[in-house]
């Protein structure tokens, strides 16, 4: 029998709690979420940031990692960065603003494909995470970027011109009344980068509080990953 989808909501997946050492000598913590059947694609998420609270249980991520195995076939990979704590444990090392954070970047890319053997990865970054795949998330391997209103805190106009060199997509998720960029200043500040898609969300906020909001980003996200524009059900 079906139920409403709830924000408590979990569903059936396999939970792989695992530690991955960076080439700099830190050790990440994190968790992965996959289907019980064949997966569809996967996503690498990268948290907001530490210092404000963000880490691999930010409440967008956890829900994902409870509904997207079961509901699309999505295997969801979470870890906390260098120096964030979560219920899942503490990553070790320091915070450092995104710089340092390259090593997390790549170590978890590599975990993903030589580990996981993980097939059709997405790069999603939230927040400071957006900061962090824009800037980090290179390795050929990936199928592209999915950015969550991105605050473009400390990505450089040059770093935002690599991407045309790189053809692989990206999506970028701007919430209408973000604190830090709403819509008409993400088109503004990404019109060099003219591939990027921007989707306009209505009445969401930076943090994407509410269910509406939620099931918005992880629809987004499922069409995305598994190709198929398809909104998830708000029962399963």
């Amino acid at each position: 029998m079906s139920q409403t989808v709830r924000p408590s909501s979990v569903f059936e997946s396999v939970r792989t709690p695992f530690h991955v050492v960076t080439a700099d000598g830190v050790d990440l913590i994190g968790e992965v979420a996959a289907p019980v059947g064949p997966s569809k694609g996967a996503i690498l998420c990268l948290h907001p940031l530490p210092t404000a609270g963000g880490m691999m249980d930010s409440h967008v991520y956890k829900k994902a990692a409870n509904r997207l195995p079961a509901m699309a076939g999505i295997t969801v990979v979470r870890f906390n960065t260098r120096g964030t704590t979560s219920e899942a444990g503490s990553s070790t090392g320091e915070f450092d603003n995104g710089k340092a954070e390259h090593f997390d970047v790549e170590a978890m890319l590599s975990y993903c494909f030589d580990t996981l053997k993980l097939e059709n990865v997405w790069v999603t970054g939230w927040s400071f995470g957006t900061d962090l795949a824009l800037q980090h998330a290179k390795d050929p391997r990936h199928k592209g970027l999915i950015l969550l209103s991105p605050p473009l805190r400390t990505t450089t106009n040059e770093q935002l011109e690599y991407w045309n060199s790189d053809p692989r997509p990206i999506t970028a998720l701007i919430p209408e009344l973000d604190d830090y960029l709403q819509p008409a200043a993400a088109h503004e500040r990404f019109s060099i980068v003219p591939k990027l898609n921007i989707i306009a969300v209505d009445e969401a906020k930076h943090l994407w509080l509410g269910e509406p909001s939620v099931h918005r980003v992880l629809s987004e996200i499922n069409s995305i990953v598994t190709g198929a524009p398809a909104t998830l059900p708000l029962e399963f």
